[in-house]
């Protein structure tokens, strides 16, 4: 977990140094966008170490800096070496809201339904927080906290890389 630790700190400055040091370009207002994503995270308690997923994120661009997302995909918690049993792999639904502070740079939240993949998974309430940098160029780099209630163990750290295309145009 240390190594993880350390990798997401170097991450995370990475995304602050991005954050500050590029060119913003506004959104097009009342766009309708849809990012594809990966994530590779860290699980934040045991049995999971790493985490991978990859996602479809629909966006519809509000008036101002508020936009709303339908975001699935597939996500897998690794289980670690020195455990004994098997990965824990979800299906996640999720709606949310993101909010643009700046041009580019954005907070938001999702909460939806995490379908386990296994015979006999039960589904979970996921809610997920995140920040990140929307690039004019439909680059998209964001780091989240992704918690998956009825799993005590499948909470997540993450780093999502993303390319989104503007359907309106």
């Amino acid at each position: 977990m240390k190594k993880s630790f350390k990798l997401f700190t170097a991450a995370a400055f990475a995304l602050g140094t991005l954050l500050f040091s590029t060119n913003s370009n506004a959104q097009d207002s009342q766009a309708w966008r849809l990012g594809v994503g990966v994530s590779a995270g860290a699980a934040t308690d045991n049995p999971f170490g790493l985490v991978l997923g990859g996602d479809v994120k629909l966006q519809k661009d509000f008036v101002g800096p508020v936009s709303a997302t339908l975001t699935t995909g597939y996500t897998n918690f690794f289980l670690k070496d020195d455990y004994n049993g098997s990965d824990l792999g979800i299906i996640p639904l999720k709606a949310g809201i993101k909010v643009f502070l700046t041009p580019n740079f954005y907070a938001g939240g999702e909460v939806g339904a995490g379908f386990g993949t296994k015979d006999g998974a039960e589904t979970s309430f996921v809610w997920a927080p995140a920040i990140g940098w929307g690039f004019g160029n439909g680059l998209d780099l964001g780091i989240r906290y992704e918690d998956y209630t009825k799993y005590s163990s499948a909470k997540q750290v993450a780093l999502r890389v993303a390319y989104g295309f503007n359907l309106s145009k």
